[in-house]
């Protein structure tokens, strides 16, 4: 079975594709699936850079997305069957409520081996069936990203249709935020560095689109737009953008913390987070009953992932470096599905 490895040391270089051997069920609810597409996020990157967590155990695989086909179950497996579609949930041991710290770290690409490989064995109660009208591509781009967003808007931030929601950027999470919000009836403002990026933004349904090169106080351009602020905020950039957050979101409005993107720590004042009752919610993906309540929506909706550029499992080296860049707009994804079945 072939798989990408980080063998003796992080960083890209040392990403490599070897051969494993054929993975076995052990457990009565191992479901073996064969892994047809897997998609990229930022946090990829920087397990692979040694950038997220440099004392992971090494060698492992990474990426933490991934969908397949079913290929063998377990003795006790009866939700699933042989040929059936899934998805991967990202933190196993993750299925409802609020999570322990174990079951939030215990998590796929970083401790637990992750889905840059052909097969993979996977306990049939952290699966959950692919929306029928899906490609095992779009299926790939869900597990984290999407369900990042839908955490923010719906699990934590409970999102009423009239909302306003700012999206910053146009990567993963915050077009999948778009989306979900378009279709619980928000308005939303979607910004970006270019003003191409902003016409895509516009055709999936974007309200409002702010350049923020050329509006660089954006959370002022945010208060003239709705008035009092906006009541969600996904938060991508970190440190580098919470305080255009913190102007931009209304009293007792909701920013959802998810990345880094734009940098460290800076000089913050917090003084408006206290004065305005503002809410700062770390999100750290999902439930698996969080993924299954949105793949349900999706399918209601037949929302339809956004994939900027497909790679071939042979060049996945290549799909992070482009990911790095930061020039897609919505999911990349690695396709397995071309491989031979070994």
């Amino acid at each position: 079975m072939k798989a990408f490895e980080l063998q003796n040391n992080f960083g890209l270089e040392n990403l490599k594709l070897i051969e494993r051997p054929e993975p076995k069920i052990i457990n009565p609810n191992d479901v073996l699936i064969k892994i047809k597409a897997t998609s990229l996020n930022f946090r990829d990157y920087l397990v692979v850079t040694g950038k997220y967590n440099p004392k992971f155990k090494l060698p492992f695989v990474p990426l933490s997305d991934g969908a397949g086909e079913v290929l063998e179950v377990g003795l006790t497996v009866t939700d699933f069957k042989v040929g059936d579609r899934v998805i991967l949930q990202f933190a196993p041991k993750w299925l409802d409520g609020d999570a322990t710290y174990e079951q939030s770290r215990f998590t796929l690409g970083g401790p637990l081996d992750g889905t840059l490989m052909e097969k993979k064995v996977y306990p049939d109660y952290a699966l959950v069936k692919i929306p029928s009208y899906m490609s095992y591509e779009e299926a790939a781009t869900l597990p984290c990203a999407a369900l990042t967003s839908w955490s923010s808007l719906v699990t934590y931030g409970r999102i009423f249709p009239g909302d306003t929601v700012v999206v910053l950027g146009t990567g993963g999470v915050s077009i999948f935020a778009l989306q979900i919000a378009k279709f619980h009836g928000a308005k939303v403002i979607v910004t970006s560095g270019s003003d191409e990026k902003l016409e895509q933004a516009k055709s999936l349904g974007a309200d409002y689109v702010i350049n923020y090169k050329t509006e660089i106080e954006w959370g002022k351009k945010v208060k003239e737009i709705t008035g009092n602020g906006a009541d969600h905020i996904i938060e991508v950039g970190g440190a580098g953008t919470l305080e255009q957050s913190i102007k931009a979101i209304r009293p007792f409005g909701q920013i959802s913390l998810i990345g880094i993107l734009a940098g460290g720590a800076k000089d913050l004042n917090l003084l408006p987070v206290l004065m305005n009752n503002i809410k700062l919610q770390g999100i750290l993906v999902g439930s698996k009953a969080g993924l299954a309540a949105m793949c349900k929506a999706f399918e209601f909706h037949k929302t339809k992932p956004i994939i900027d550029k497909v790679f071939p499992f042979e060049e996945s080296v290549q799909a992070i470096e482009y990911l790095k860049t930061g020039s897609h707009f919505g999911k990349i994804v690695i396709r397995l599905d071309s491989l031979p079945l070994t």
